[in-house]
């Protein structure tokens, strides 16, 4: 692992993490809409980015954004909202980065925990949020009012113990591209790493 500026490695071959925008809104809008039967509005998602206790990510390769994250706050909870990638750049890891970085944003609001709810058929999903510890803790009937499917609720405890900061930095070691940070407070630091060969979920 090696740090560098914010500026290193920010190329075509570099996955760039950093706070969502408005300007990013017409991209992140057309993967919602590629990803998700019922869509979030350009206005909610710009209701979400003024409120407090909320962090919202994008994911982009060179000037294009390729996914998105966002969760909120509920006390000490942090409560995964959303994430998408673009259908195109499906199971090459991009998931598994921006949730990486929405952990450690969580922690940095208070989070002691994180939960999420995901669709009982989409066992994909549930594999990577268990590669993040998140494991079952029941279930939501119908949650899903486009078809009545039940969502299972995923929960990850003590996100703060030594073994869960050694999960995240397994994680961050294993991803396929080089992931820099940009935008966030405090020194802008780059956490570049080498890509694998091992491709994520």
């Amino acid at each position: 692992m090696t740090a560098a500026s914010g500026k290193a490695g920010a190329g075509a071959g570099t996955l760039t993490v950093s706070p969502m925008r408005r300007r990013h809104l017409p991209d992140v809008l057309a993967i919602e809409a590629q990803v998700y039967p019922r869509p979030w509005s350009s206005r909610l998602f710009e209701d979400e980015l003024e409120r407090s206790g909320r962090v919202y990510l994008v994911a982009r390769l060179g000037p294009t954004v390729v996914g998105y994250a966002g969760l909120l706050m509920i006390a000490d909870d942090g409560h995964v909202a959303t994430i998408a990638v673009d259908p195109a750049r499906h199971r090459h890891g991009i998931a598994r980065c921006l949730l990486v970085e929405l952990v450690r944003q969580a922690m940095e609001l208070g989070a002691n925990q994180l939960t999420l709810e995901v669709r009982v058929s989409n066992r994909g999903a549930q594999d990577l949020y268990r590669s993040l510890g998140f494991a079952p803790g029941g279930a939501r009937k119908a949650y899903y009012s486009d078809n009545g499917e039940d969502a299972l609720v995923m929960w990850a405890h003590d996100i703060r113990s030594e073994d869960y900061e050694t999960r995240l930095q397994r994680l961050e070691a294993l991803a396929r591209w080089p992931v820099a940070r940009q935008g966030f407070a405090g020194p802008t630091v780059a956490r570049l790493h080498p890509a694998s060969s091992q491709e994520a979920s």
